[in-house]
């Protein structure tokens, strides 16, 4: 009886088989990592579901409404937006925010960047010591620190002390509408210098210390290495601090509460103080027009942010 040859299959079909069982297995592969991520991920979501966009949505929804605890709510529509839009007082706190974030945010920046370098040439015992005493003022109370600069502006104080050694007369320095918030702002970068070093000198310490031996062979001094090398590296850190930096400091309210209460001549008025004082306000319309104007801050604080990362553009790490 004659045999049927059998056909062996040809390696171009094996080769396509084998193909599309690895896509298959990538495909599944992926499926359970994008399942695997999504659990870790459904917490936080539901937390910031319920304590954040739930209350901004509602929120948004109440400023429409005149409210008023004795009776019932009116709508109102977009009117209080534009009292608030139309108010001289709010767009001056906005400002006196703006001032106080570009006296601290910078400085702060300027200052943790120059600490943060020294501690990195220390030795590893002095460089111990000498971050957990710049951590220090970070872990001080704010209200703590606001006595402590309020005993030191006074006539008799350590500021005037000093000034009085250099045969100039005593500064008033919270009661002159120019001086009060510079002044406000030395504790406030004070207050944040700490944190924002660490965070440099972590920064600082990722970068590899073979770039700055080349360029050493190279002969680039130090401020070739520090525009060359540094700030490149550290893009992405400075824009973090920066955008959180401005967003904390404009909504400051502590220092300015308890250092001044918004004086002289709403000078230290900042916009978390306007809208605190608008709510105690005795007026009827007092809740709903300080929450229409939390809210425009809200996007006045987006909007600068937005600024801010437009200006100094993150890009990926060079290593990563």
């Amino acid at each position: 009886m004659a045999l049927t040859p059998t056909l062996a299959p040809s390696p171009r079909s094996t080769d396509s088989a084998g193909s599309a069982r690895r896509r298959a297995r990538a495909t599944t592969s992926r499926r359970q990592d994008n399942r695997t991520a999504y659990l870790m991920i459904a917490p936080m979501v539901i937390l910031l579901g319920i304590f954040v966009m739930w209350p901004l949505v509602y929120s948004v929804y109440l400023s429409t409404y005149e409210i008023n605890f004795y009776k019932g709510s009116t709508f109102v529509g977009a009117q209080f937006y534009r009292y608030v839009l139309e108010s001289s007082d709010f767009w001056h706190s906005i400002i006196v925010g703006l001032y106080y974030a570009v006296l601290t945010v910078p400085a702060m920046i300027v200052i943790a960047l120059l600490l943060a370098t020294f501690i990195k040439s220390l030795g590893k015992r002095a460089a111990g010591w000498m971050k957990t005493t710049v951590y220090l003022p970070t872990v001080v109370s704010t209200v703590v620190a606001s006595v402590l600069f309020l005993l030191m502006y006074q006539d008799e104080g350590v500021a005037n002390w000093l000034f009085n050694l250099l045969s100039v007369g005593p500064v008033n320095w919270l009661n002159d509408s120019q001086l009060a918030l510079p002044a406000i702002a030395v504790p406030g970068i004070w207050l944040g210098f700490g944190i924002t070093t660490l965070i440099l000198l972590a920064a600082l310490l990722d970068i590899p210390e073979s770039y700055y031996e080349q360029a050493a062979l190279d002969g680039a001094n130090y401020f070739q290495r520090l525009f060359r090398i540094t700030l490149p590296l550290l893009k992405n850190v400075l824009l973090y601090l920066f955008v959180t930096g401005f967003t904390l400091a404009i909504q400051m309210i502590d220092l300015a509460l308890i250092m001044t209460n918004g004086g002289p001549s709403e000078a230290t008025n900042t916009p978390n103080l306007y809208i605190f004082n608008t709510f105690r306000d005795v007026t009827p319309y007092a809740t709903s027009y300080s929450l229409t104007a939390a809210l425009l801050l809200f996007v006045v604080i987006g909007a600068i942010s937005a600024v801010v990362f437009r200006l100094v553009r993150s890009e990926k790490a060079i290593d990563g």
